[in-house]
């Protein structure tokens, strides 16, 4: 099933797809967000719901970031070994680790589908990175590698974007991270029941439909299993949390010379069996 979130009549709900419509399941789940209908007993039972559900055009809905405002989104670093050695061709210094690097970003620094990334005003050297976005549906804490899968609610499309000059003021990269509305995530989630465990799915970003990135989750340095066993050692995961998986080789600052994304670009991340996730690039107004 896809659920996502969404806007319509100035009231924020969550729904799933189908076809055209979306299918509005708030009142008929009792839950007034996804993550909260993630947490539900009522979750297991979503099928069952979408004949309780309103459906509406989704065409006259607003998308908003899959899970609006998560707890954590835990973000993995040079997860793709492909990546890792253009990041050192590209001239930085980074060795492998026996752990999986991580950072966080806020909530505020994701956008939805089809809204506007926004370039800042600070520096014109924002770039894009499409990952895979793994949703919990069971938190917990001190999750082992070999239970991790049954924590997992759902997939999604990421676009884990960079201010690269922020980013490289430091080796602590999260302040090239953070900025608002830099970051894409969308549009919707896959439920697991409909992605076998362990799948390797393509991934693919685009610039203005010229092919940017392309590489698959099987190149993984670290499994989604071991990112959550690890990040679930630091945090309680909760329902509804991100964990942004890595993303391929293909990056902006690492081309000769360099690319980034500027206002009036299209970006899409397009992963396998999930959907596109597309956003007009904008500057800071």
């Amino acid at each position: 099933m896809k659920l996502m979130s969404f806007r319509h009549a100035g009231r924020e709900s969550f729904g799933a797809v189908v076809g055209d419509d979306v299918v509005d399941l708030s009142e008929a789940s009792g839950s007034s967000t996804l993550a909260a209908f993630i947490a539900s007993a009522g979750f297991a039972e979503r099928e069952a719901l979408l004949e309780k559900g309103h459906p509406l055009p989704l065409d006259q809905v607003t998308f908003l970031p899959v899970i609006p405002r998560p707890e954590k989104i835990v973000c993995s670093v040079r997860n793709y070994m492909d990546h890792h050695h253009e990041a050192i061709a590209a001239g930085l210094k980074r060795e492998l680790s026996d752990y999986p690097p991580v950072f966080l970003r806020v909530w505020r620094s994701q956008v939805a589908h089809q809204a506007a990334i926004i370039r800042p005003r600070a520096s014109e050297t924002l770039d894009w990175e499409g990952e895979l976005a793994v949703i919990i549906g069971r938190g917990g804490r001190d999750i082992p590698v070999d239970a991790a899968w049954e924590h997992v609610a759902g997939y999604s499309c990421y676009n884990d974007a960079s201010v690269r000059e922020f980013q490289f003021h430091a080796k602590q990269i999260a302040a090239g991270k953070n900025f608002e509305s830099t970051g894409g995530f969308g549009p919707w989630m896959v439920t697991t029941d409909e992605i076998e465990a362990g799948r390797k799915l393509e991934v693919e970003t685009r610039l203005n439909g010229e092919v940017m990135q392309s590489g698959d989750t099987g190149q993984m340095i670290f499994s989604i299993p071991q990112l959550i066993n690890y990040a679930s050692t630091i945090f309680t995961l909760t329902p509804g949390d991100v964990i942004a998986t890595g993303t391929p080789s293909g990056v902006g600052f690492s081309r000769k010379p360099p690319r980034y994304m500027k206002p009036g670009d299209v970006v899409e991340v397009e992963i396998e069996g999930i959907g596109t996730l597309r956003n007009l690039v904008e500057a800071q107004s």
